[in-house]
């Protein structure tokens, strides 16, 4: 069967996928479904059989440092992150945008990187946990979940702290509902976010200071 073409995406699934919610937009993004002689193809199916056979030359800012590197198509930006620039700070945990583990910043935004493709960042700047330490210290971010125990065995920390920079950039002194907002799609199984919360809080309070 020939490769499907990516033009022939419904307009419901358009509008399904212009939702302000960043992991359900990307939740939907992933799940769309284009036809094919009648057959439903998904777009992440697609891409991954297609994207295997083809590459390019990406420039992007990672981390502040400028790199032009050979990306296959249909590799994810997590994958880029941790396998070709030894990032490891994201972690792969459901593989599907649930949990939010992976999150990066793109161009100051929170993107879920297992879900994003790596070439979709041509050109952008993204930003790692790896570059929140600043000679040696720890951020205010980082700082804070230690200290106000915001960090249990620290798998979803570095998305976490990730989503809670792009929230203070913008808010520096967000109140808790708009925390927990921030945060809605980050997942912890250790802990009930009371202290993750405390951790924002704690880290706004000192940033404003």
């Amino acid at each position: 069967m020939k490769t499907p073409q990516l033009n022939s995406i419904s307009q419901t699934n358009v509008a399904f996928c212009c939702q302000n919610d960043l992991a359900s937009r990307e939740r939907a993004i992933r799940a769309t479904l284009y036809k094919y002689n009648g057959t439903e193809i998904s777009f992440y199916t697609q891409v991954m059989q297609k994207g295997a056979e083809m590459k390019r030359v990406v420039s992007l800012k990672v981390n502040g440092r400028e790199i032009e590197d050979v990306i296959p198509d249909n590799m994810l930006l997590v994958d880029f992150l941790r396998d070709r620039r030894g990032l490891t700070g994201a972690k792969q945990g459901c593989d599907g945008g649930e949990c939010g583990a992976c999150t990066v910043l793109v161009n100051g935004r929170p993107r879920l990187s297992c879900i994003t493709l790596a070439v979709s960042c041509a050109g952008g700047e993204i930003e790692t946990i790896e570059a929140q330490a600043k000679g040696g210290n720890l951020s205010a971010l980082q700082k804070a979940f230690h200290e106000s125990l915001g960090a249990q065995c620290g798998f979803c920390t570095p998305g976490m702290i990730m989503a809670a920079e792009s929230l203070l950039r913008d808010n520096p002194d967000p109140n808790e509902d708009e925390i927990r907002t921030a945060l809605g799609g980050n997942l912890c199984r250790c802990t009930g976010y009371v202290k993750i919360i405390k951790s924002v809080q704690t880290a706004a309070a000192e940033m404003r200071a």
